[in-house]
């Protein structure tokens, strides 16, 4: 446990580069102002990241997948409500 808790804040803070992709390019799907909102997001991701690096190591490795989940829980309620389709 103490490893994760010295190497999980790590790979928590990696794991952020690769969400900014489907952020990206949800403009596919999504309206130009929910790409913004999310670019907004991830920001507020990896700053939450970063503070939280030393204080809570475990949350950090969750706030991917956490962002994750959240950017799906967004796409499918807007696909569903408005109709976003690619």
């Amino acid at each position: 446990m103490d490893a994760l808790r010295r190497v999980g804040p790590w790979i928590g803070i990696v794991l952020l580069l690769p969400l900014l992709i489907p952020f990206l390019v949800s403009g596919l799907v999504m309206p130009s102002w929910a790409v913004i909102f999310f670019v907004f997001v991830w920001v507020a991701l990896v700053v939450l990241a970063l503070y939280l690096f030393r204080r809570k190591p475990l949350v950090v490795l969750a706030l991917p997948f956490a962002g994750f989940a959240f950017w799906l829980a967004f796409w499918l309620t807007g696909a569903a409500i408005f109709d976003w389709t690619a």
